[in-house]
């Protein structure tokens, strides 16, 4: 992302002067033309050097910093509060470096002319095109108010669903990791101390035995080697989902996944379904809420699959054939879709949808632990079942033949 100065003229014949993050010029001309304004000239600036006390300071703004700044923002504009006093307030308050010059940015944006939903599209990385495409809708309908207060809403069913997911993972992530420095510990110390116990017996040992301290002389030779390719093989592999192709192909595979990948599947669905709804529910038209909607989603998979329906909607298909050429939806939520077109209530079916999602993903996810318990207690069990067909019985033996 690069720094863009602009030169345009809006609707009303305006010359407009401002700055733009984008990837590039392209970039910075398509938004311009899409918010209706006309691009006369366009230049690559260099940020202005931070001071090193505020780069100390920085941090980053967060989804957090987002639903207090929207709570924040419904009050004031609900109270009459004029937005570039009310920005003022909250950049005076706040106490995030990051998200001061953001607010400053904003107000010296609308002490220029433009709109407050223009000023924040100058802010991709924070302000997510969902984000500004509702504020906007409620710029121009005159609700900036319940814009600010869908958008809190939706912002923390968000991270709620995400806390769900991190609390599931959690319990299964701490045992899989007692185990790995379980099997460490016992490869790289244990093991050595009973082969150089055996050795000096000079008994035959089970094939068990034998695995376990070839194993264990294999990674206590190589650990550099292996430490390495494991480095390189994450690299590699971050690399490849960097590309457009490579998160293609992981988005997907993560969708298969057993167990996790059904719910990360219906919780997606779930947050494009609020979004719509939301979105739909503001005045936004059907095509553009889905193409902001689509694009606002974190795997690129589905948002493959979205764009195909955006397409297919704009040759003229109805929204429910359109959905069910994706084959990313279910029968219920097909019937639930034909309904809402048929009676005029996208936004409240999508609604219903939303909910459907999250009941199915609340629930899962309560029952996470109880499907995983069986195979974390059979991968706990086959370990200790090694460890003593390796370990013990050679002693077990020994001790027998000393005894006769």
């Amino acid at each position: 992302m690069g720094l863009f100065a602009y030169t345009a003229r809006g609707a009303d014949g305006k010359l407009v002067e401002a700055r733009l993050e984008a990837s590039s010029r392209a970039e910075v001309a398509s938004e311009l033309v899409r918010s209706g304004r006309t691009p006369i000239r366009i230049e690559a600036v260099e940020a202005e050097p931070e001071p090193q006390e505020l780069r100390l300071r920085k941090r980053r703004i967060g989804q957090d910093d987002l639903i207090l700044f929207c709570r924040q923002m419904h009050r004031l504009s609900h109270a009459g509060v004029p937005l570039i006093r009310g920005l003022t307030g909250l950049a005076e308050s706040t106490r995030n470096a990051s998200l001061r010059r953001v607010l400053e940015d904003l107000i010296d944006a609308l002490r220029g002319g433009r709109e407050l939903s223009e000023a924040l599209r100058a802010h991709p990385k924070v302000f997510p095109a969902l984000f500004t495409s509702i504020i906007g809708v409620g710029e121009n309908t005159g609700r900036l108010d319940t814009a600010f207060e869908q958008m809190a809403h939706y912002l923390e069913f968000d991270r709620e669903n995400r806390r769900r997911m991190k609390t599931a993972m959690r319990y299964p992530m701490v045992v899989l990791g007692t185990i790995g420095a379980a099997l460490i510990v016992v490869n790289v110390w244990v093991i050595p101390a009973f082969a150089a116990a055996f050795a000096e017996f000079g008994a035959e040992l089970p094939w068990a035995t034998r695995l376990l301290i070839g194993f264990s002389s294999f990674l206590i030779s190589w650990w550099p080697l292996l430490l390495a390719g494991a480095a390189g093989a994450i690299l590699g592999v971050r690399s490849f989902v960097g590309t457009p192709e490579g998160r293609l192909i992981w988005d997907r595979l993560r969708l298969r996944l057993p167990i996790v990948g059904s719910i990360v599947y219906r919780g997606t669905l779930a947050r494009f379904a609020r979004s719509f709804s939301i979105t739909s529910a503001s005045g936004v038209p059907i095509l553009s809420a889905l193409e902001v909607v689509s694009g606002a989603l974190d795997n690129a998979y589905l948002t493959s699959r979205l764009a195909d329906l955006v397409h297919s909607v704009e040759r003229g298909e109805t929204l429910t054939r359109a959905a069910a050429a994706t084959g990313i939806f279910d029968a219920l939520v097909l019937q639930m879709m034909a309904v809402g077109e048929e009676t005029g209530m996208l936004s409240e079916m999508f609604q219903e949808i939303s909910d459907t999602y999250e009941s199915e993903v609340e629930y899962d996810l309560k029952r996470m632990s109880e499907l995983i318990e069986p195979l974390l207690i059979l991968g706990v069990a086959g370990v200790v079942l090694v460890l003593a067909l390796g370990v013990y019985l050679p002693m077990w033996n020994l001790a027998g033949a000393a005894l006769h």
